[in-house]
């Protein structure tokens, strides 16, 4: 399961055309920021986790 920090592949590609997204908020709406541009969306959790392809990497743990 994902969770705060986590990088993630979407099933559509953002307009910068890169794939990779930070989840930056959760809750019953999840907020990703692109890692290329840095444009943050947000999505309901239902909406998020249909369009979520793969987690890429967990956040490392302290």
């Amino acid at each position: 399961m994902y969770d705060l920090g986590d990088k993630v592949e979407m099933k559509k590609p953002h307009a910068c055309q890169t794939n990779r997204w930070e989840i930056i908020r959760m809750g019953a709406d999840i907020k990703i920021k692109c890692e290329k541009c840095g444009h943050i969306v947000m999505l309901p959790r239902r909406e998020f986790e249909k369009k979520m392809k793969k987690i890429l990497e967990k956040k490392e743990k302290e």
